[in-house]
């Protein structure tokens, strides 16, 4: 990184999502062009414009806790849980050992290890506080005094600890034992991407050998789902479609489906991965972030100008210029107004090169996952570097008229040197992401 420091290096990574319960499927699914996207299962969405969902496979919690944590169990929420499967996975797949395998030996000390997680805005089950918000109706409204004078009385003592945002890094870093720095980031969309970036800088500085960084969010939720449709940023007609209902980019495009993952990375020292021995997947070679409010927050302002800032900012700290971009992993939600300013700040940032590079978004098979998703763009980068493959940018059958993205609804192979991935909130906060693989110099 340009803005000096240690080296930073990517040796593990973990996801569950609507593609399967761990990276291999999920890597899988990506390049063959399989949706996980369908019909909402976890509740009876019939009353909702969109029925669709992107939900994760099951899994059996009491199999990714030690022994001694189990009974912490009833106090997690969903977004917890996929958070500790995604975190499991990446530390296994990093060969990393932690407190977790019940062993004296650790490959860190506790000290040393860090933990940084995106979150999103979890929303609580309905059986929960339905009967504590029943008790302050008053003339078929909701009075928030009966809801202070009596309704929160109905809920359990320690029913926000379910809910608090910061219980994602918190459960995780207990159970492995993570003394170092731990943070939160919620900003919508974007967290995952910039929990990254965060962790990178803890390590650059030297306040860390190790961090485990990722996001996770479930959004397939009544409350998530009602404020979706109402916003009107999910797609109401291909209930009956799943397959083709997030259309990136797309001039058939009317919206997302949004849906649940975790993902998780780890995130090492060079020198500290190259002394124990470690794979290293990539370099965290450069990142951006910015912010820039649209006065119709629900969507990106038109030029885009927050992402295209993000964008030009990690290409600065990377070191590197379009012409060494060779992979785009876009956000590419399939909400058209936002589709089309991260198509325009993607072209104003990288210039004539944006026609060269090949653009992978992927919320077409994994759909909108809030604060997994720039986690899972990234995972997917890191990917395709290795097998030197990108999968098909699925559903992207049409671009819409002046969009200068080099889309293509195929599998096709690629020489990767940098891949850039790029995550927005429709809050106007954007992050960016410069990728080196160390395979190719």
């Amino acid at each position: 990184m340009s803005r000096g420091g240690r080296p930073v290096v990517i040796t593990g990574m973990g996801a569950i999502s609507p593609l399967g319960a761990t990276v291999g499927p999920l890597w899988e699914g990506l390049l063959a062009g399989r949706c996980g996207i369908g019909p909402i299962r976890a509740f009876d969405p019939v009353r909702f414009a969109c029925r669709l969902g992107g939900e994760a496979p099951e899994y059996k919690l009491r199999d990714e806790l030690p022994k001694a944590y189990r009974k912490a169990a009833k106090l997690m929420s969903r977004d917890i849980e996929l958070s500790i499967v995604a975190a499991n996975e990446a530390l296994r797949n990093a060969g990393i050992v932690t407190k977790a395998a019940e062993t004296e030996t650790t490959t860190y000390a506790p000290e040393r290890m860090a933990i940084n997680f995106g979150a999103g805005l979890i929303s609580c089950d309905l059986v929960e506080i339905a009967p504590a918000v029943a008790m302050c109706g008053v003339d078929g409204g909701f009075d928030i005094r009966q809801w202070g004078q009596k309704g929160m009385e109905n809920l359990t003592p320690i029913w926000l600890l379910k809910y608090l945002p910061n219980m994602l890094a918190c459960h995780v870093g207990i159970i492995h034992d993570i003394r170092g720095p731990s943070n939160t980031i919620t900003t919508g969309e974007t967290a995952g991407a910039i929990a990254v970036c965060e962790a990178a800088d803890v390590i650059a500085r030297g306040d860390a050998e190790m961090e485990l960084a990722g996001g996770c969010e479930a959004k397939v939720n009544p409350i998530v789902m009602l404020r979706q449709c109402l916003l009107k940023r999910a797609t109401f007609t291909h209930n009956d479609q799943p397959e083709t209902a997030v259309r990136p980019f797309d001039s058939q495009a009317d919206g997302s489906v949004f849906g649940e993952a975790g993902a998780a990375v780890v995130l090492e020292e060079e020198q500290a991965a190259r002394k124990r021995g470690a794979k290293i997947l990539a370099e965290v070679a450069g990142f951006g972030s910015s912010s820039s409010m649209n006065p119709v927050y629900e969507h990106m302002e038109p030029d885009g100008r927050a992402i295209e800032l993000a964008i030009r900012e990690a290409m600065e700290d990377a070191g590197v210029g379009a012409d060494a971009i060779d992979l785009i992993v876009p956000c590419g939600l399939g909400v058209p107004q936002d589709d089309r300013a991260e198509a325009t700040a993607i072209a104003a940032a990288l210039g004539s090169q944006v026609l060269r590079i090949p653009c992978w978004p992927i919320k077409g098979m994994v759909s909108a996952t809030g604060a997994a998703a720039g986690v899972l763009d990234l995972i997917a980068a890191v990917l395709a570097m290795r097998d030197g493959r990108i999968g098909p940018a699925k559903n992207c059958d049409r671009p819409f008229e002046g969009c200068k993205l080099n889309l293509s609804n195929q599998a096709r192979p690629a020489s990767i040197r940098h891949a850039l991935c790029c995550s927005y909130s429709f809050g106007g906060q954007a992050a960016a992401i410069v990728l080196r693989n160390r395979q190719t110099g």
